[in-house]
């Protein structure tokens, strides 16, 4: 094989929440969660950009020294892309959801978006990226949102030394989506310490209120298969089958919004395994991030530890392993026992706790810099979450009635909710 590819995505579904009348003029219009979260924005609802934006790829070195396994000989260090204007103007950091890239789709329409506004903007990979893992994270285990941050602060900064000859910025601002929007949270509390950045505005987009929660949900999607829990075993086989097509021999399956919509129209799955397709594909997406934290930490989770791989070994058999493996199996068998050791006495309750936004609600419903957009049918949350995010953000955040989990980020509504809540705290045009 050429390269280790393992990209990865969280799409979640859970049935649709009731949405309220207040936004009837609303024209977003998959009204399910389960299509809105699949499907997306249909084409002709995405704002119309120039089909160039000039752009460039940082290739970032964050961590001096840092060894890489023989398996990631291709990784050269942290990617971002940087979109520059041509004249002084904000900057704004956009960070990825779940095992996104710097590339994933719904980052480079935001990028354009914002760009074609008059910003600068600088796309930043999850720190649950296998990129981002190699490259980045000190701890070589995703998941623990103030550590996770600390390693994005520090690549914003790497980012900032690379390319602050370059151009002129007149403020700086944040952004995230799904788990990026957790990220942002706490990377905005950092730098209300470290003060490099001191950004203006924050917008988190469909984020989690407790991370380990919204986890928890996707993985009880799996129960959700026909015949019930009892069948899971055969489910999972039988989806791993179909799978087979859009994988090849050796490599982790490139799981991302076109493999999810074509797994869909494809009409590979009955509307009753929906759920289940959307479980496993988390599950998926899940062992990409396991298999490279395992081998980044020699910790023997999926790989027996001590074995150096090479380009040349298959993956195959690593690859059904890792899918076994629920989000409580990497929780409890990898996340927790490497947090333990740095911190002895450590409760299992007190991490879940650290990843959750009450952890910092003080800082958030007091801090005017913040802004949320999320949506009444977002299964990532329970309705008690929901209210708790219109009570904590208030003015500040926007619920609109459908979209499910990101399904309308690059609706042109939302987009230019998007790009008028930056420009409120910077000098764009």
């Amino acid at each position: 094989m050429k390269h280790l590819r393992l990209l990865f995505i969280v799409c979640l579904v859970l049935l649709p929440l009731p949405t309220s009348a207040a936004d009837e003029d609303y024209g977003y219009p998959l009204t399910g969660s389960y299509e809105a979260t699949i499907l997306g924005t249909p084409v002709d609802m995405i704002p119309l950009f120039p089909a160039k934006t000039p752009t460039r790829q940082l290739v970032l070195d964050v961590i001096p020294g840092r060894i890489k396994p023989p398996i990631f000989f291709y990784d050269e260090g942290l990617r971002c892309t940087f979109a520059y204007q041509k004249k002084k103007a904000p900057l704004v950091f956009l960070i990825a959801g779940t095992g996104g890239s710097d590339r994933a789709p719904k980052l480079m329409n935001m990028m354009k978006a914002l760009h074609q506004a008059g910003f600068h903007v600088i796309t930043l990979p999850s720190s649950t990226n296998t990129n981002f893992i190699v490259s980045a994270s000190q701890n070589r285990v995703p998941g623990n949102l103030p550590e996770d941050a600390a390693d994005i602060y520090r690549v914003m900064e790497a980012a900032w030394q690379q390319i602050q000859a370059d151009i002129e910025v007149s403020s700086f601002h944040l952004g995230g989506y799904s788990l990026g929007a957790g990220h942002a949270a706490f990377v905005a509390k950092l730098d209300e310490e470290r003060k490099i950045f001191n950004f203006r505005r924050v917008l988190m987009i469909n984020p989690p209120v407790s991370l380990y929660n919204s986890m928890a949900r996707i993985e009880e999607m799996l129960k959700q298969i026909p015949g019930g829990s009892r069948k899971q075993g055969v489910f999972f086989n039988k989806m791993l089958s179909r799978f087979s097509l859009f994988y090849r021999y050796g490599n982790f399956v490139a799981i991302n919004d076109d493999f999810l919509y074509a797994m869909y129209t494809e009409e590979l799955f009955s509307r009753e395994e929906t759920a289940g397709l959307i479980g496993l594909t988390f599950r998926i997406s899940l062992a990409g991030m396991i298999f490279s934290s395992d081998v980044m930490t020699n910790s023997g989770y999926v790989v027996p530890k001590n074995r150096v791989l090479h380009h040349t070994d298959p993956l195959f058999d690593y690859f059904l392993v890792s899918t076994h493996l629920s989000f409580f199996d990497y929780f409890n068998e990898h996340f927790y026992p490497h947090f333990l050791k740095l911190q002895p006495g450590l409760t299992k309750q007190a991490l879940i706790d650290l990843s959750s936004l009450k952890s910092i609600e003080g800082y958030l419903k007091s801090s005017t810099k913040f802004g949320m957009m999320t949506n009444e049918n977002d299964f990532i949350l329970t309705r008690a979450e929901l209210d708790y995010l219109r009570d904590l953000f208030g003015e500040r955040g926007k619920i609109y009635p459908r979209g499910g989990h990101l399904g309308n980020l690059e609706y042109k509504d939302n987009l230019t909710y998007m790009v008028n809540f930056f420009k409120q705290g910077g000098t764009a045009p």
